[in-house]
């Protein structure tokens, strides 16, 4: 018999895995910009409702506070019905509710509607990682950091959609409901492209596999780089400003360097894991971090804050994607499952860390608060000897 057919259905699959993987890049962006587009406009948001810095921070809490919760069933949601079909229907969902930002009268209806809003945004982040599992699975070569990648990159042009927009004087709602209308009109088109078959089953408990000591490691550190994540978003500028005497127009220049460097390692983090294995590039880039970082806070210059904070991006990089990577490889029960077990800690710990730092900056010192971060990088050196360790 001929090998032509089978050579020819071989062509098809590798075709088919290229272009969930366009598919899957773009939503991944799409998640990002979405959401980055919504916070240039968060200080008038607060002018209009009338709040105060503590009203406006517990207002906000409601969409981490939507999106831990909503993960805990998203699993379930892939589990049952499949990725692709929960990437779809949550994308939807995540369009739709975001002009009602722009419509909030109150801070308990803006707390509502960001959580309902979060709702979907991590069920969107639980199924678009499971499907992104998939295509890596289908290309039998690490490509997960590459989608985290696109993700970075959407943020940065989400935060310019939304700066241009305060700039021409389209209000919030407008804003999002133009997005809305002209991404979900290419929701389908671009959803139809990924892979329909990621394992969906009927055999499948409510739930996540917190009883699976793996699953609970790669919990753990995706808490840790998350907080720490969370935390830099937060303090880096504060840190700049009120610490080291950086003026107000340059110290958002703290959080762009950390920004760009986790941008960087991600873009590079597939050939690294695929050469080095996982656990040798999670635990070194976490150590460089540590490194990075700790001496900036040591010497308390300017320079060397920008160049920690770069470290300390470039440290944290690899994490999440790997963690995702190694708990839908590692699970026995369905990877969207798994997957959400793993991102519910991970919000948990973004939610925890810049609470946190403020609270151990007041008993304390700034410097001394953030001495916390490298310390948690340094336990995720410890911890990431749980994590694949062969190069593939």
């Amino acid at each position: 018999m001929s090998d032509a057919p089978r050579s020819g259905v071989a062509g098809a699959a590798t075709r088919q895995a290229r272009s969930a993987r366009v598919a899957t890049a773009l939503v991944f962006a799409l998640h990002a910009a979405v959401f980055a587009s919504w916070t240039p406009h968060i200080p008038l948001v607060k002018d209009h409702l009338g709040l105060h810095d503590g009203t406006l921070g517990l207002a906000l809490l409601g969409a981490p506070v939507g999106s831990v919760c909503a993960m805990l069933l998203a699993g379930h949601a892939v589990a049952r019905w499949g990725s692709r079909r929960v990437v779809f229907a949550t994308l939807l969902g995540y369009l739709a509710c975001g002009p009602l930002l722009g419509l909030a009268w109150s801070p308990g209806a803006l707390f509502g509607a960001l959580a309902l809003w979060g709702a979907f945004q991590g069920s969107l982040d639980v199924a678009m990682n499971a499907q992104g599992v998939a295509v890596e699975q289908a290309y039998g070569r690490p490509i997960l950091s590459s989608f985290h990648a696109w993700w970075s990159l959407g943020a940065f042009a989400g935060t310019g959609l939304g700066a241009l927009a305060i700039a021409m004087g389209i209000d919030l709602t407008v804003q999002l409901t133009g997005l809305a209308v002209l991404l979900g009109a290419a929701a389908w088109p671009l959803i139809r492209r990924m892979l329909g078959d990621d394992g969906a089953t009927e055999e499948h408990h409510l739930g996540v596999p917190w009883r699976d000591r793996r699953i609970m490691l790669l919990a753990a550190l995706m808490f840790a780089g998350l907080l720490c994540e969370g935390a830099v978003g937060d303090w880096a500028a504060v840190y700049l400003r009120d610490s080291l005497g950086v003026p107000a127009s340059s110290a958002g220049l703290g959080y762009a360097a950390f920004a760009v460097a986790m941008f960087a390692g991600r873009a590079m983090g597939d050939r690294w894991v695929a050469r080095y294995g996982a656990a040798r590039v999670v635990a070194t880039l976490a150590a460089l971090g540590a490194v990075g970082l700790g001496c900036a806070l040591l010497v308390g210059q300017p320079w060397l804050a920008l160049i920690g904070f770069a470290a300390f991006g470039l440290g944290l990089a690899c994490i999440v994607p790997v963690a995702f990577s190694a708990a839908a490889a590692g699970s026995d029960g369905h990877a969207g499952q798994a997957i959400a077990g793993v991102a519910t800690a991970g919000w948990a710990g973004f939610l925890l860390g810049p609470p946190l730092i403020g609270l151990l900056a007041q008993a304390s010192s700034r410097p001394v608060a953030l001495a916390l971060l490298p310390l948690l990088c340094v336990g995720i050196v410890a911890g990431a000897r749980n994590l694949p360790g062969r190069a593939r």
